[in-house]
Parts: structure tokens; C-alpha cells; sequence
């Protein structure tokens, strides 16, 4: 048998109902002699490890005995990926698109600058009637971390993704350090995928202000790690600005203490933003936001 082209990795934790209809949905991928793939467990308790094990011994499977986030799980996958490209979903989310793998291939074979290409992503618990679209392959900005095609040999030229992230973000560090490189990220919307999410019943979960905290904190770390130093008082006044007036002063005052929390952890990890600080020039800056911002979002035009 020749050398597998693909790697296909999955972080999961506790969602084994998920993670199961996400491998049926893909099985068809998984029984190619071209596919390996690699999940990481991290810290379960719903019994996903032994389910694996019995169901899906061909699955090469690593686990963390206690969390340590989906960030420091996504590392340890792609450490271990000895393939060409690397595609990583998210455990509730399967490809509409029953070709996806050729059309990563062609692509990137054509496209040799090319690092991680990024799917169009439906969000919903159904499928959508339609998957026709407008949308047009073009470069942007960054990409979706549950949703994409890495070309390793693009990944191994930079740094690991920031585990101290936790959760959120790492895609737009990744990407800073990748237009540094000189790579380019593209949005690919040939390829569409339905990740199985109620976007508005989120904000009623109990760990809706969890979320808030982590999505504000990666955003401020990157403005301090990548933007140059100019930029980076305006950026911060705007970004909290904003969450006042779209959310604290409409009453949600759950985002009021995510703010808080998330100015806390950027003051904690001072140390290591100074460190791991790979700043743009201002060139490269004004650069950057010229490209389109990165589409995580589809729906079916009406």
C-alpha cells in the first residue's frame, strides 16, 4: 500500500453522540487506502475512548488523561501527522461535499503557495435545502480552526498553535505567522460542510460567558503579539467599546463579566506575549487587512 496523502483529525471531549454521527457521515472517507486518521481524546468521561476502541480500532486514537483544551489537543495531532495535508473537523461537524479530498489535492497542486484552505461552513442542525452558491475561491485573511486543509510541510515552518489560548484564536496566529512566511490562506467554498450547531441556543448555555471570555482574550492576545505597537491602543478601545454597545448596554450583562475576566488573563499573560511576540511591520500590517476577512458563515441565498 502506498503512503497515505491525508490525515483527518478530530478533538473531541464528552461528545461521543456527535463524534459518532460524524464518523458514519465520513466512513466513506475513513475506508480509503489514502486517509489515516487521528483523534484525540481529550479527557472524556461519556466512555468515547473505549467506544473508539471497540468500533474503531483502525482510528489511531491519543488521549489526554485529564483536559488540557482543544488547542493543546490540536497540537498533539498534528505532531503526529506524517502526511502530505491535514484536514481538521470539528467532532459535530461532516462534509456535504462527497468529493472533498480531490479537490483539496487538485488545489493544492496547483497552488504551491497555498498553506491551509478553508471550508464554507453551514451552520445549522439540518442540512440546507440548497448548496448552490456565488461564493468565490479567493485569498483572506485567516481561517476556521474546525474546518480546513493544512499543507504540512507550510505548518512545520512555523510555531505550534498557543496552548495557553486554551480555546479560540490559535487560527489567527497561526495565520499571522503564515503571511510572515510569505503563505496564503485560502477560503475554498467548493467544499461545504455542516457543522451541527444552534448558533443562538449558544448564548443560553451555561458556559456562554466561558465563551465570551476566551473568544475576547484570544482577540486582545493577537493585537498584542502581531499588531504593531501604534495599532494597538485604538484596536483595544474599539473592541471594548463594541461589546458595551452591542451587548452590555442591550442588557446582556453576562458579557459584562467576560469583559472583566478577559482584561484579567491579557494582564497575567503579559510574560508570555512578550515572548512569544512575532509583530507585524506596519507595512505588513496595512497588507494583511487588505485581504478579505475570513468567512466562517454561509447560508443558502434565498
Amino acid at each position: 500500500m502506498s503512503h497515505p496523502t491525508f490525515s483527518i483529525l478530530i478533538t473531541t471531549k464528552n461528545r461521543l453522540t456527535d463524534l459518532v454521527f460524524t464518523l458514519e457521515k465520513i466512513q466513506y472517507l475513513l475506508d480509503r487506502e489514502d486517509v489515516v486518521c487521528l483523534i484525540c481524546d481529550d479527557g472524556s468521561t461519556d466512555g468515547t475512548a473505549p467506544y473508539l476502541q471497540t468500533h474503531y480500532p483502525q482510528i489511531q486514537l491519543i488521549q489526554n488523561p485529564k483536559s488540557q483544551g482543544l488547542i493543546y489537543s490540536r497540537n498533539r495531532l498534528l505532531s503526529l501527522v506524517t502526511t502530505e495535508f491535514a484536514i481538521s473537523i470539528d467532532d459535530d461537524l461532516h462534509f456535504i461535499t462527497q468529493n472533498p479530498l480531490k479537490i483539496i489535492s487538485n488545489f493544492f497542486g496547483h497552488n504551491p503557495n497555498a498553506a491551509v484552505l478553508s471550508f464554507r461552513i453551514f451552520w445549522d442542525k439540518m442540512e440546507p435545502k440548497t448548496t448552490e452558491t456565488s461564493d468565490q475561491t479567493m485569498p483572506m485573511q485567516s481561517y476556521a480552526g474546525g474546518a480546513h486543509a493544512f499543507r504540512m510541510k507550510a505548518w512545520q515552518e512555523i510555531p505550534n498553535y498557543p496552548a495557553w489560548f486554551i480555546f479560540y484564536g490559535e487560527e489567527n496566529f497561526a495565520s499571522y505567522q503564515l503571511f510572515k512566511k510569505k503563505w496564503q490562506v485560502y477560503y475554498l467554498p467548493e467544499i461545504l460542510v455542516n457543522h451541527r450547531v444552534n448558533i443562538k441556543a449558544r448564548k443560553q448555555h451555561r458556559d456562554y460567558i466561558e465563551r465570551q471570555r476566551r473568544s475576547l482574550r484570544s482577540g486582545w492576545y493577537l493585537f498584542f503579539l502581531f499588531y504593531p505597537y501604534r495599532e494597538i491602543p485604538l484596536k483595544m478601545a474599539y473592541s471594548l467599546w463594541m461589546q458595551f454597545k452591542i451587548k452590555v448596554f442591550k442588557g446582556d450583562f453576562k458579557a459584562l463579566i467576560a469583559i472583566g475576566l478577559a482584561l484579567l488573563d491579557l494582564v497575567w499573560n503579559i510574560p508570555r506575549i512578550i515572548k512569544n511576540s512575532n509583530r507585524l511591520t506596519q507595512k505588513e500590517y496595512e497588507a494583511y487587512n487588505q485581504l478579505p476577512e475570513t468567512q466562517l458563515y454561509w447560508q443558502p441565498e434565498k
